[in-house]
């Protein structure tokens, strides 16, 4: 097929900030341990914020992130398999559901790992989520029918995820 008789190029993908949000694991990590499936872990939502120039509000307590991991060379590998409930400053209900992948190289895993670390500059690992969202709010129905995708960073009170609409 020549470039003349080619279909036109879909359009590429745009961005724009939706929200940073905070997601207070209080509770820590639960280590579950190997099993044939992976390395399986699970971390509960204690609460959060959320963020943004369109949706303002908090993490409710109760979801949670139940990730497995695995290994490439130096570095664990992850997936995420997160769901959680946010409520707007107007009382409106949002479900969040997000996937995505991790990269740790061992070095920043060692360091997550002591207590006494100083915040571990995001740069030095991959964190990066795909979410879809349900409500039955009015204004907020804009969301059904949202892509968003994030980076996320550890902190010391659990993650970070800056979401970005993708149109």
């Amino acid at each position: 097929m020549t470039e003349q008789n080619s279909p036109p190029a879909p359009p590429g993908l745009e961005s724009r900030h939706l929200c940073t949000v905070e997601f207070d694991v209080g509770g820590g990590i639960i280590a579950i341990g190997a099993s044939p499936f992976g390395e399986q872990r699970v971390g509960y939502l204690t609460g959060g914020r959320v963020l943004g120039p369109r949706i303002r509000g908090e993490v409710l307590p109760g979801g949670g992130n139940w990730p497995r991991s695995g290994r490439i060379g130096d570095a664990s590998v992850g997936t995420f398999d997160a769901r959680a409930v946010w409520k707007t400053e107007e009382e409106d209900l949002i479900y969040l559901t997000y996937t995505g992948r991790s990269l740790i190289p061992d070095d920043v895993r060692a360091l997550f790992a002591d207590p006494a670390r100083p915040p571990v500059d995001p740069s030095r690992y991959y964190l990066r989520v795909a979410a879809v969202f349900e409500t039955a709010s009015e204004r907020y129905r804009w969301l059904n029918g949202t892509l968003a995708v994030g980076v996320g960073e550890v902190t010391d009170f659990g993650v970070r995820h800056v979401f970005y609409e993708i149109g």
